[in-house]
């Protein structure tokens, strides 16, 4: 006998959710194809738009199984301090120069540091973070690890 559960679905909101489970089943995802078929799932959900109780509960288990697949075959690797300082730059649509004035940070020091020939060091963490109002740990991934090389410059030994 099954348990029942708080989080059951009644009426139209179960009969959306158990005909889409039918259409495709929420199963793990093993294989590039069937990942390209849940994409396709989620889209048409999203698509769709005004989603009810029964779709909403569904969506969420199927991306649960999209991102699990993901983290397994296509893991993203984490962006590097210089990335993160770089994409800042340009969100904020500022130069080398500009950044080194308002922050006091020599600009050499910065165009060392987004070329991987410098490391970030705690102050200079401070002070960025404080310039972007960002909480320190963002550029903090990879504070006490040596520079590497960002495919920009040249790798430091």
């Amino acid at each position: 006998m099954a348990a029942r559960s708080r989080f059951a679905l009644r009426g139209k909101s179960q009969d959306s959710y158990l005909d889409l489970v039918r259409a495709f089943p929420l199963a793990a995802i093993r294989s590039e194809g069937h990942f390209a078929e849940a994409q396709e799932v989620m889209d048409g959900l999203l698509a769709r738009g005004g989603m009810g109780p029964g779709e909403a509960m569904y969506l969420d288990a199927l991306s649960d199984l999209v991102a699990t697949y993901e983290d397994l075959r296509h893991a993203i690797e984490p962006a590097s301090d210089a990335d993160m300082l770089r994409h800042l730059m340009e969100a904020k649509g500022i130069t080398q120069a500009e950044l080194a004035r308002a922050s006091g940070i020599p600009r050499s020091s910065i165009s060392e540091m987004l070329s991987g020939k410098k490391p970030f060091t705690r102050p200079v963490i401070r002070r960025l973070a404080a310039y972007f109002r960002i909480d320190a740990s963002i550029l903090a991934a990879n504070f006490g690890n040596p520079p590497q090389s960002d495919g920009r410059g040249p790798s430091p030994r």
